[in-house]
């Protein structure tokens, strides 16, 4: 051979071998590709990479004073390694249309055409007709030769034939990416029955792995975003039901406001209006405001300052108040107020409070309402002096308190933790982040 075809064969072979080291490598480190394709792109760049060094050895090694034997074992061993890339696409064509590879009819005559271009190539040290090796170590093809790559051309039609007939199983980047990897394959089968062309099987083996991956890449990403998308519609229909759900549950806890609490507001304002007629006009502005925001929270879809929570529970505090005067005292520690929670959140905790403790013949119902601003985010307290209950105890349903809770974890990410033992009393703290 003389300098320029070395100079030339060396290049082509050393630009094949770099690429497959730049395919490895972004097989390796670069995500979004599935385990089963990451495996076969790994297995299918090594292939090439050992084929591109095992030419590079013979370009090498072929004017170098060597035996017959061992330039006809470099030859079968390149030209070997060469072929094993039109198998194993026949192998990622049948996996990308979901074919079973045990029943699969074209994996059979593929393995058969390999098995019998492996004989092929068996045969070439003892068949002149083939191939034939000069004293000087350089080798020419005979008038056979055209009958070794002839199994290869072969596998290339039928993987090209059965690129076109699962079309429809195949998603359009996939298609494209089988049709362009045979190109060059299939060009490079065509030059190399007229000249000696094996350097150029790499580089093309190469470019068409490339073309491969890329599209097989891209289009994994492409499902990997749709159905990113589609998981993100997905928890915002949950989020949507969710807080349909909370909205519901708000609108139920306000349909079931105590008939005997307003029974009493209403009988205690028809008899101030004789004694204290002054009382009975405040009492009725602050029932009417607590009904008011009672229903204006049904209305809310979405959480509210707490500004507006707080005057709905002085509202309903008032009326409680006028009707059990000096048996129900309040206190109001509440500096911080520049949040928001989901509407029926204070009220009902401090509903539930009086509804349970008030004891007329017993000691005065003391209840303290806190805010304050920590590292966690807003905090309300509301503690009372009642008679206290077991939070664990299940026999007893607390219903209120986990309605509250569940909304605030679905409307905000809040929580809330009760603390509360048998004649000491309860606090129940919330956090809203």
């Amino acid at each position: 051979m003389n300098v320029w075809s070395d100079s030339f064969y060396y290049f082509i072979t050393g630009a094949a071998l770099l690429m497959s080291v730049i395919g490895l490598w972004f097989t390796t480190f670069i995500p979004g590709i599935d385990r089963w394709s990451k495996r076969f792109f790994l297995c299918f760049f090594t292939v090439i990479l050992l084929s591109s060094v095992s030419v590079l050895i013979g370009i090498m090694l072929r004017d170098d004073l060597i035996s017959n034997a061992a330039v006809y074992f470099l030859l079968i061993l390149e030209t070997l390694l060469l072929s094993l890339p039109m198998p194993m696409q026949t192998i990622y064509l049948l996996h990308c249309s979901n074919e079973n590879l045990r029943t699969s009819k074209l994996l059979h005559v593929a393995i058969v055409l390999w098995a019998g271009y492996f004989i092929l190539l068996a045969c070439i040290p003892f068949i002149d007709g083939f191939i034939y090796v000069t004293p000087d170590n350089q080798y020419f093809r005979g008038p056979l030769y055209p009958f070794v790559p002839a199994p290869m051309i072969a596998l290339l039609l039928l993987n090209f034939v059965h690129t076109m007939r699962c079309r429809a199983r195949l998603s359009r980047k996939a298609f494209l990416s089988f049709v362009v990897a045979q190109v060059p394959m299939a060009i490079t089968l065509i030059v190399n029955l007229f000249v000696d062309a094996v350097p150029l099987f790499d580089i093309s083996y190469v470019l068409s792995a490339l073309a491969m991956y890329s599209f097989i890449l891209s289009d994994q990403i492409e499902q990997d975003r749709r159905q990113q998308r589609e998981i993100v519609m997905q928890q915002k229909e949950i989020v949507r039901q969710q807080r349909e759900i909370a909205h519901q549950r708000a609108s139920v806890m306000v349909l079931k406001m105590r008939p005997h609490f307003i029974y009493n507001t209403l009988m205690s304002i028809y008899s101030l209006c004789r004694l204290d007629p002054e009382k009975a006009r405040q009492i009725t502005m602050d029932f009417t405001d607590y009904l008011r925001r009672n229903f204006n929270a049904v209305a809310s879809d979405s959480v509210i300052p707490f500004s507006a929570e707080m005057e709905h529970t002085r509202a309903y505090l008032a009326v409680e108040q006028a009707q059990y005067e000096d048996m129900l005292v309040v206190e109001y520690d509440t500096p911080y107020t520049q949040f928001c929670l989901p509407p029926l959140t204070l009220q009902p905790i401090v509903e539930n409070a009086v509804k349970h403790n008030m004891d007329l013949d017993g000691e005065p119902l003391h209840i303290v309402i806190r805010s304050r601003c920590t590292a966690d985010g807003a905090e309300i307290i509301v503690e009372d002096n009642g008679s206290g209950f077991d939070p664990s105890d299940e026999s007893k349903p607390h219903t209120t308190l986990r309605n509250i809770q569940q909304r605030l974890e679905m409307m905000c990410g809040g929580s809330m933790i009760i603390q509360s033992r048998e004649s000491e009393g309860t606090m129940v703290k919330l956090t809203i982040p």
